[in-house]
């Protein structure tokens, strides 16, 4: 079975991070059941944007930013492109950081105190860069995905434990309502979820795993399963989070209200660990996807030991830790990185329905009349939300 598994799983594993875990608390804490609608909405829309980027991945054998370079042929659209592309992936991994790192940094808050916060996000940072530079982070990467596991059960199980009201839940996934006050933390829900770098690194790592179009069910089922299990984490999350009694969610100690009916007094302990394992299993990632698609936009073909390649990963780390050190709030870093990632999304998603859209690259695997439509669908439904969050955020 466990060699089945597929990328799936780190697409699920990456988007189920610090990010997801405040993102979901301050939704249910502040609108109850009437956003999960905005998280079955980003499921779909992960699903179908991932499917069509593993596509890619096995036909091509190439990385999404290779392919979508090989496709532009004139010279100034091709580095406008490749432009908007590293701008794009830069500056989200760079917010994404931060938020990684400001989630363990909560973690560390709930396990040691709040004592010398200034001296956590180096802490996480010098780790994170260890283990990049060294590269023998693959047994400390499988306790820490298996402590993130533990908290994700924990939430689905709080969840069932607090006999929340089913048709309410039933209301808030298949009837929309943008509550006020709410646009935010919708577009938190959907950057959270449907994560840009994400499209990039699914490609890059189904080349690897499969290389024959008989490969394709393969990938479209380990795709469905892992980010559909996923996203019923998120929503455990938003509804074990309605019954926290603060309103106003400022630290961890809040953050770990959601826990209480399922471990009482340990529960600020375990939402601790948890955070700290997924802000530092995504504080790995996010760098190095970063790193992969400046390496392809390049065309520098580095090795993970390349000094250029190095230098993108560290520059990473670097301003995400920068995000912390300037005294603003972790959680105020995470829900701007989920912003950030929500603002950028649209632009990453008309390249890839551009690309699965060719037949050089797909050729009789191109995306049919329905896919086209949820691809567009899902293009336009997050420019609004991107176009409403610049409006919010200048005051209109």
């Amino acid at each position: 079975m466990f060699k089945k598994i597929g990328p799936g799983v780190l697409v699920a594993a990456a988007f189920i991070g610090p990010g997801t875990v405040t993102a979901c608390t301050l939704a249910g804490v502040q609108f109850g059941y009437a956003l999960l609608w905005a998280m079955l909405l980003s499921i779909i829309a992960t699903v179908v944007l991932q499917e069509m980027s593993a596509r890619v991945g096995i036909i091509s054998q190439r990385g999404l930013a290779d392919v979508i370079k090989s496709e532009l042929k004139a010279p100034w659209i091709k580095y406008l492109v490749l432009g908007i592309i590293l701008s794009a992936i830069v500056i989200g991994n760079a917010a994404y950081e931060g938020g990684n790192i400001g989630g363990a940094t909560l973690g560390l808050q709930a396990v040691f105190g709040i004592e010398h916060t200034y001296i956590y996000p180096i802490i996480i940072g010098v780790i994170a860069f260890a283990l990049l530079y060294f590269g023998n982070y693959k047994v400390l990467e499988k306790v820490l995905v298996f402590l993130v596991i533990l908290m994700s059960l924990s939430f689905l199980i709080t969840a069932f434990i607090t006999k929340p009201n089913i048709t309410e839940i039933v209301q808030g996934l298949f009837i929309p309502s943008v509550p006020e006050n709410s646009i935010l933390t919708i577009i938190a829900l959907v950057g959270t979820t449907v994560v840009p770098y994400n499209l990039f690194l699914h490609a890059s790592l189904v080349s690897e795993k499969w290389k024959s179009t008989s490969d394709l069910g393969a990938a479209r089922r380990d795709t469905i399963i892992s980010i559909t299990l996923g996203g019923f984490v998120s929503m455990g999350i938003i509804i074990a989070a309605t019954t926290i009694s603060n309103k106003n969610i400022t630290s961890v100690m809040d953050l770990a209200e959601g826990l209480e009916p399922l471990f009482g007094s340990m529960a600020k302990y375990f939402m601790g660990i948890g955070l700290f394992s997924a802000g530092i299993t995504s504080a790995i990632t996010a760098p190095l996807a970063a790193a992969y698609v400046v390496n392809s936009c390049f065309g520098w073909n580095a090795s993970l030991n390349d000094i250029r390649f190095k230098l993108v990963w560290m520059a990473i780390i670097v301003i995400g830790i920068s995000f912390l050190l300037f005294g603003i709030k972790p959680i105020e870093v995470i829900k701007f990185a989920q912003v950030a990632n929500g603002i950028l999304l649209p632009i990453i998603a008309i390249f890839l329905v551009w690309v699965v859209n060719r037949e050089t690259v797909l050729g009789n695997y191109k995306n049919t009349l329905f896919q086209n439509f949820l691809g567009i669908l899902i293009i336009v439904i997050t420019l609004i939300l991107g176009l409403k969050s610049i409006l919010k955020v200048f005051g209109y």
